[in-house]
């Protein structure tokens, strides 16, 4: 079973072998299983089962690896990224390319500066802190995003 969380937490392992920093790794990757499951029914589904592992998962491949939450472990990413798109569907923000954009900006930028909650979030024990955070972040940026929709008229 340790291969598969292995495999599962660092997407495939590609945040172990691609130049680019695992948490835009986990972030792209998000954002591409967010477009490439067009059925709500479907996505929502596998977000909230990804969601409800993640904790397990991430904590289980940093234990293997002796780290709090190290760089190559990437589904918190992955569903931090997924939930800020979600949500921003959900408020009526439209999935075009700038919007896109506009939340996997918001998303990387509060994940990276970690503005309250996130901070504390991240405190929480385990797999639980490594997910929390980019949970706090996904909400925060799709909140971003809808204010910035908005505003946009």
């Amino acid at each position: 079973m340790s291969w598969w969380a292995r495999a599962l937490a660092t997407v495939g392992f590609l945040a172990e072998v691609l130049p680019a920093p695992g948490t835009t790794v986990g972030s792209l990757a998000g954002l591409a299983l967010f477009l490439l499951v067009p059925a709500p029914d479907l996505s929502l589904a596998l977000g909230v089962v990804l969601t409800a592992a993640a904790p397990w998962l991430c904590g289980r491949e940093a234990l293997r690896r002796g780290e709090r939450d190290p760089g190559a472990v990437v589904l918190d990413e992955v569903v931090g990224q997924w939930w800020t798109l979600q949500l921003s569907a959900w408020v009526g923000v439209p999935p075009t390319p700038v919007w896109l954009a506009v939340n996997f900006v918001f998303f990387r930028l509060f994940d990276v500066l970690k503005p309250p909650p996130v901070r504390q979030a991240e405190r929480l024990p385990g797999g639980v802190g490594i997910v929390a955070d980019d949970l706090a972040a996904g909400v925060l940026a799709a909140g971003s995003t809808a204010l910035a929709f908005l505003a946009s008229g």
